[in-house]
């Protein structure tokens, strides 16, 4: 159930925004224990500005194919499988659509169960409770 925020400079045709799209969740589905069908993303295009990064700071050198991948779950991740999903994204997106790994971030961010309502207003991992009357 993790969803995705993928930031980046604005100007990448849609078949790259598609690549990029379906290579982190190729990497979730393979690495980060995700369901094939469970796929929610938001793909933000910034203007320069709008997107302000260091070109060397732990890591490096950026260029200006820089992705921020936010990956906001609520079921637990071990540290290791976290290092797994880092490594084979950055793999994924070398191999198409062609992004270095130094200009690869990626900031994973937990939450609880009930953090998460799919449909409807209901906690989408704990059952309706029925009103006490």
């Amino acid at each position: 159930m993790p969803m995705a925020r993928i930031s980046l400079l604005k100007g990448k045709p849609r078949s790259y925004l598609e690549v990029l799209s379906d290579g982190v969740h190729r990497a979730m589905v393979e690495t980060f224990d995700v369901p094939l069908d469970d796929r929610f993303q938001v793909i933000h295009q910034h203007e320069p500005e709008e997107l302000v990064f260091d070109r060397h700071y732990m890591g490096g050198p950026r260029s200006d194919n820089y992705v921020l991948i936010c990956i906001t779950a609520g079921k637990p991740r071990s540290t290791l499988m976290k290092e797994a999903f880092y490594r084979r994204l950055t793999e994924v997106l070398a191999e198409s659509p062609g992004i270095r790994p130094e200009d690869v971030m990626v900031v994973v961010s937990m939450t609880s169960f009930d953090g998460w309502s799919f449909s409807g207003g209901v906690a989408a991992l704990f059952p309706q409770q029925e009103v006490a009357q």
